[in-house]
């Protein structure tokens, strides 16, 4: 790890890194949300709403987000990504988001991970607005990363889920 923040050149300046000499591997990151809302409305979510079906309407959303990520994040590469995966698990007083993205290429998939469990919790918050006007997003972290130089990375503690690889 550097100890400098690698957006800003030496002046302070923003600016997106240069990957051109980076080695293409197989980049995977694992990111979760935890989407917290009331006994009833996790039971409206899990028995199906007005709307519709929120976690399928919300797996969509993060697919989507996770493709748009440089579009949202200004100094993200645009990522031909391989894979995008979102699942969700009922835990008391939340739904757990999880986000998987992968691709093969010269930078990491951290951000579209992310990007892509932060927009299917807010669309969760979205669809059950209408029941529960409280639902808040509670965390969003990353939960683990490989490939590239700096190899892997396992937040400590942190339960992988549904989307883990055994």
């Amino acid at each position: 790890m550097t100890n400098r923040l690698t957006h800003l050149d030496e002046k302070g300046a923003a600016r997106m890194v240069d990957v051109a000499d980076k080695a293409s591997t197989t980049r995977e990151a694992l990111a979760e949300c935890l989407v917290r809302m009331a006994p009833d409305t996790l039971r409206a979510v899990r028995e199906g709403t007005a709307k519709g079906d929120a976690l399928q309407v919300a797996r969509v959303a993060g697919i989507m987000a996770a493709k748009r990520t440089s579009e949202l994040i200004p100094l993200c590469h645009p990522l031909p990504l391989t894979s995008v995966a979102v699942d969700f698990e009922f835990v008391p007083g939340a739904i757990r988001v999880l986000a998987r993205a992968r691709v093969v290429g010269q930078t990491g998939v951290e951000m579209e991970a992310l990007t892509a469990a932060s927009v299917a919790g807010l669309t969760l918050i979205d669809m059950t607005k209408g029941v529960e006007r409280g639902v808040y997003l509670e965390v969003v972290r990353l939960l683990e990363k490989s490939g590239g130089r700096s190899g892997t990375w396992k937040r400590p503690g942190a339960r992988r889920g549904p989307s883990s690889q055994p």
